[in-house]
């Protein structure tokens, strides 16, 4: 979960007006940073982090637990997205298998070749960033939404299932397709050859269990077992020890990548939100400037 989250939940118990300004803040980067992820539009995301928040005010004061606030928010969220891309020309979703997702002779040959890249090896620029962006929007919507719930909000497979109504095995499913699938997209624009796999040549039935099971493995969902299987078939096969590594880095990617609301948007909308906050608790709206809590949330695309 965002640590945004469990902030906003603090600062929103004190009932101080500058707290409660602070927890806006927080609560409309979330937002929008969510929204940009999964629609890819700024006005949809700054019309949709507006109304979220407005749908919000009436619960805020009631709400205690950061994990109550994460599964609403994002719950509204998303189905406020959901609409504006029924109303978009996106393209219809299909359903991803794993086959055409995991990398044929040739790019495991290259990765090898290349051996591998670290996370800590590339640092996202701008144009990186954009990129990233791109490729996340590509992901077909339904595996999208997971990834991003889970690897660029940080929350847990149990919360996403809450959220979404799925199995968390559903859930698990879809993120290692997400995943494979953003690997994929940002292995083309790195400039290597993913391709997809030769006809009649199947990969040696030990790797394939491997690439089906490689999410589980990373984030640890994996029993002891198991998890000694594959840390002896990766170490003994180099080709999954260098996609094992690129993985991780698209995966570190996801991760890192920030997007921010335009300030000025922000602060208006905001101070109008902290308004109607305290109206409807009984009081008078207080006067809070916007630049007391600027810096407090992550930094803007």
């Amino acid at each position: 979960m965002r640590p945004e989250l469990i902030q906003a939940v603090q600062l929103l118990r004190s009932q101080e007006p500058e707290a409660v300004d602070q927890a806006l803040y927080l609560l409309q980067s979330t937002v929008f940073s969510f929204s940009m992820k999964v629609c890819g539009h700024r006005e949809d995301a700054e019309d949709t982090m507006q109304e979220v928040l407005v749908k919000s005010l009436p619960f805020l004061r009631k709400i205690e637990s950061p994990q109550a606030l994460a599964v609403w928010l994002y719950k509204v969220t998303r189905n406020r997205c959901w609409m504006n891309r029924r109303r978009s020309k996106f393209a219809p979703d299909h359903t991803l298998s794993l086959d055409e997702l995991m990398p044929d002779s040739r790019e495991l040959e290259a990765l090898a070749d290349k051996g591998g890249k670290t996370p800590e090896a590339t640092a996202i620029s701008h144009q990186d960033a954009e990129h990233l962006h791109a490729a996340v929007l590509r992901i077909p919507a339904k595996y999208r939404l997971i990834l991003v719930l889970h690897d660029m909000e940080e929350l847990s497979s149990t919360e996403i299932a809450k959220i979404t109504g799925l199995q968390e095995g559903t859930v698990r499913v879809r993120l290692h397709r997400g995943r494979l699938f953003v690997r994929r997209e940002l292995a083309s624009g790195d400039g290597k050859k993913p391709g997809k796999p030769p006809k009649r040549q199947r990969k040696p039935i030990d790797c394939r269990r491997i690439f089906a099971g490689l999410s589980d493995y990373m984030d640890g969902a994996v029993d002891d077992l198991t998890c000694e299987k594959f840390q002896k078939h990766v170490q003994d096969c180099v080709p999954c020890i260098h996609f094992l590594e690129d993985l991780s880095h698209a995966v570190e990617r996801c991760r890192s990548y920030i997007v921010g609301c335009q300030p000025e948007t922000a602060d208006t909308v905001r101070k109008l939100l902290l308004q109607e906050y305290f109206r409807l608790a009984g009081h008078d709206s207080p006067v809070v400037s916007p630049s007391q809590v600027k810096g407090t949330g992550k930094a803007s695309l």
